[in-house]
């Protein structure tokens, strides 16, 4: 199970969230509701003119009088149809705009989550709350909302044209309530946290999914795939048991609910009964009331079967406010508004005059149920300087470089960029160090899209430049349509070598004064390792860089090397000194060249 999982908000901030999406919509509500309560009122046309004819077939009355009767039907069924439908559209003119900006929020907020925060809760709550509970949501909007408040004002009208025909005949269809009401008692304790559950038990069973997916093949190297799939089976049927629960749950309220409709329209047919035997109302007015009564079975039945849905939505929407209320990303810390030097573009070109200086001092960090993997390292990266982190796997290199380029909260210690703390700059800190990772992930679209994410308002001679200087021009030029071809997904694919070309050629578009790269010229290969370096090593000049060094050779172009291992650094100093020491470093490059 994963160590937190992310915020759920409570029923409170979860319906003030609702209303502050819905309000902005009002118009398209009030037609929704006007709508509705035609809708309604002219439900009551049917039973009741049934009811009339009853009593004129019974005292004689004229074939014309059943006609008339019937078109009157007719055209009420038709209106009331006309006005249901137009109050489910205006409500979806209301609600689906507010569902499209809580997805926003929702992404806006994972989007500025720290890489700690996702790994402690686990990405598969991540994608379960914008994949599973989006789903949900959208489905409830759809389907139980428009009828669960459809049948919520059938069944007021219904009940004041119950009482209209007789208070005794209302009464005894009031009598029903206490039955629904003792169903509803049982099912809504028990509901809410058991679909609570269920989300909780999706969850865990995707992230079980995708944890195995994603490490399969390190799974099957160190034999634990046979553990791995237990684990997986036990999500999975803890998913399972708790969806049969809210099964079983289900059963048995229904069950209620049926009771509750005998019992009330054996009152009502028993009081209409006993109402004719002594002329109080008529038979068609005791045949209406054992029909509005009827009737309601099919909204009050609506309602309660809809209302797991609305309960599920609940859990889900909760969920999804539990993110949306996050602080934004630029909230973090205290975000300082712009500061100069920080805006993307020329504005933050890497003069001598901008570059900053990079201080870590006394940083430990521990992720979530483990060992500590930085003990009081500190670092300092002068402005314009270019130092390189060496050292072998679980050295705390990239976790190091993660908290250097301000995506990762340290457990301690302090972080200044140009003399000024990061919780100080607060979002401003991203807006200045760009991070680039082995992991670079080429987005569906064009080149020209892939590279005016870092640049919106680029040119053509912007881009290209940029792809020159990072050997990308030439394979881009060749492309069917240029920078208009479509990569990613359902478009061309490019070579991971490729793809870190685009990476980098965003860091020139940018134009950030910082730089870090974790490994970012690591999935070459040998063929496109010197290509990619000397990528790089375009991309870095005239900037202050952190280079977590996948080969040596990018240390030996580096400024100066920090070597660290088992968290702690052992070495510090350029690479003609350190080789000269005869230590670590000595050591690996030793074993490097001779490779």
């Amino acid at each position: 199970m994963s160590g937190s999982i992310l915020p759920i908000a409570s029923r409170g901030e979860t319906v003030a969230l609702a209303w502050t999406l819905l309000r902005a919509q009002r118009a398209p509500l009030a037609i929704a509701t006007g709508a509705f309560a035609a809708s309604g009122a002219l439900g009551l046309v049917p039973p009741w003119v049934l009811g009339d004819l009853v009593d004129v077939v019974r005292d004689g009355g004229s074939t014309a009088d059943v006609l008339t009767g019937a078109a009157v039907i007719a055209v009420a069924a038709l209106a009331g149809a006309l006005c249901a439908g137009l109050a489910v559209a205006a409500l979806g003119q209301a609600v689906v705009p507010a569902l499209a900006r809580l997805r926003e929020e929702v992404v806006a907020r994972v989007l500025g989550l720290e890489p700690d925060r996702i790994e402690e809760a686990g990405t598969g709550d991540v994608l379960s709350r914008v994949g599973d509970d989006v789903r949900t949501v959208t489905t409830a909007l759809d389907e139980a909302v428009p009828y669960t408040v459809e049948s919520s004002v059938a069944i007021a009208f219904t009940a004041v044209g119950l009482a209209a025909l007789d208070w005794r005949l209302g009464l005894a269809g009031l009598c029903a309530i206490p039955f629904y009401v003792l169903g509803l008692r049982w099912y809504l304790p028990r509901s809410a946290p058991l679909y609570r559950e269920e989300r909780i038990a999706q969850g865990e069973r995707a992230e079980a999914l995708l944890t195995g997916v994603h490490s399969a093949p390190t799974l099957r190297a160190i034999g634990y795939e046979e553990e791995w799939q237990e684990q997986i089976a036990a999500r999975s049927w803890r998913a399972a048991t708790v969806s049969i629960t809210v099964f079983r749950m289900l059963t048995r309220f229904y069950a209620r609910t049926n009771r509750a409709e005998l019992v009330g329209l054996l009152l009502v047919l028993g009081t209409g009964f006993v109402l004719v035997r002594a002329d109080a109302v008529t038979v068609g007015a005791a045949t209406t009331a054992a029909l509005f009564f009827h009737r309601l079975f099919g909204p009050i039945g609506g309602v309660l079967t809809t209302f797991d849905q609305v309960q599920s939505a609940g859990a889900s929407l909760a969920r999804l406010a539990g993110l949306a209320l996050l602080p934004e990303p630029d909230d973090a810390g205290g975000a300082v508004a712009a500061e100069p030097g920080a805006e993307r573009g020329p504005s933050a070109s890497a003069t001598p005059a901008s570059r900053p200086a990079l201080v870590l001092e006394g940083v430990r960090h521990r992720y979530a149920d483990g060992d500590e993997v930085l003990h009081d390292v500190t670092l300092r990266v002068g402005p314009g300087e270019r130092v390189a982190l060496v050292g072998a796997t679980g050295a705390g290199k990239s976790t190091l470089a993660l908290i250097a380029a301000g995506h990762l909260i340290p457990s301690a210690g302090t972080r200044t960029l140009d003399g000024t703390a990061y919780e100080t700059w607060g979002g401003g800190v991203r807006a200045r160090v760009a991070l680039v990772t082995q992991q670079v992930h080429v987005f569906a679209g064009t080149v020209r899209d892939n590279l005016t994410l870092a640049a919106p308002a680029a040119d053509d001679p912007a881009l290209h430049d940029a792809l020159k200087r990072t050997g990308a021009l030439g394979w881009v030029a060749a492309l069917p349509d240029g920078l208009d071809t479509v990569v990613g997904a359902h478009g061309r694919t490019l070579t991971p070598a490729q793809a870190q070309q685009l990476a980098l050629a965003r860091v020139v578009l940018a134009d950030r004064p910082v730089v870090v790269l974790d490994e970012a010229t690591a999935e070459a290969g040998s063929s496109g390792a010197r290509q990619l370096d000397a990528a790089a090593a375009e991309v870095l000049e005239g900037r202050t860089a952190l280079v977590v060094a996948h080969r040596l050779s990018q240390a030996e172009a580096a400024d100066r090397v920090v070597v660290l291992d088992h968290g702690t650094v052992i070495e510090d100093g350029t690479h003609a000194e350190l080789l000269a020491r005869g230590g670590q470093y000595a050591t690996l490059w030793a074993s490097w060249t001779q490779v």
